[in-house]
């Protein structure tokens, strides 16, 4: 009797050439490039992310691939510090490439945030008002919808003027349909769309940032503050610089200026000693 023994055959995934010369191009900008950044694009509409790439353009090579593209190709490259980067890469990421350092590539890219209209649910970011002044609305159904969130208006030229600013929402608030509505008749845009740093590897530093954070107005508070604190020190201890040297001089002349009254004040004695 004859026993037939079948050849188990392997099957490995079929990846396609695109897909690998994808990896490949991953590793040799992760080489060439100083910059990797890693953005998130979760939530952002098609056409505003297009409109950012736009913004990027010169400044930044962007790749949208899957995940595991992204994991094979950090797996194939050389530097061992990339392998940091690995919990960072979630859904709804993008690399950025770029010559730039990266903190100065992740300030640019919230410099670049998108205006995005307001909906019903979403948290004001801010007090959101409507401003006075005329409008593009004709009077119509527009007129009601408009009372309807308090906003006071009167026809001129033909069309709806608001007669005075009214806040719609305030800092916190919950967007009320309504509201929405309002605002997007208005083109009011409250709320902002951005790519958000996630983490970065310098390959010039051979670095990796897994925590950025860029906040460029409470950054510029906080160097004011730190230079409103640092000034009177500076001029307490005679420190000069272009900051101090007026205020140095001021003081200097309150200084002389103190010490001829002290010597205007002071009794002269007589010469016979009487």
């Amino acid at each position: 009797m004859k026993t037939e023994i079948k050849s188990e055959k392997k099957h490995t995934a079929h990846v396609s050439k695109e897909k690998k010369n994808l990896v490949e191009e991953i590793k040799n900008l992760l080489k060439e490039k100083r910059t990797c950044l890693i953005v998130s694009i979760k939530n952002i509409p098609a056409s505003q992310f297009q409109e950012i790439t736009k913004k990027l353009r010169g400044k930044a090579i962007i790749k949208v691939p899957r995940k595991n593209l992204i994991f094979k190709a950090l797996e194939f490259s050389e530097e061992e510090k990339l392998k940091e980067l690995e919990p960072k890469i979630k859904e709804n990421i993008a690399l950025l490439f770029s010559d730039e350092d990266s903190f100065k590539l992740a300030a640019e890219i919230i410099r670049n945030k998108s205006p995005a209209r307001a909906n019903p649910g979403q948290e004001a970011p801010e007090d959101i008002e409507v401003p006075e002044g005329p409008t593009d609305l004709l009077p119509g159904p527009a007129m009601s919808e408009l009372s309807s969130v308090g906003i006071k208006i009167q026809i001129e030229k033909g069309k709806i003027s608001i007669k005075e600013a009214k806040i719609v929402a305030k800092k916190g608030e919950k967007i009320s349909q309504a509201v929405a509505d309002v605002l997007t008749k208005l083109d009011i845009k409250p709320f902002y769309i951005s790519l958000i740093p996630l983490a970065a590897y310098d390959s010039k530093e051979k670095k990796v940032y897994l925590n950025i954070d860029i906040n460029i107005e409470k950054n510029i508070n906080n160097l004011k503050e730190a230079y409103s604190k640092a000034l009177p020190f500076a001029v307490e201890i005679g420190y000069v610089s272009k900051d101090t040297i007026r205020l140095l001089i001021q003081k200097a002349g309150r200084h002389e200026l103190a010490l001829k009254n002290l010597t205007n004040n002071t009794p002269q004695k007589n010469e016979g000693g009487n």
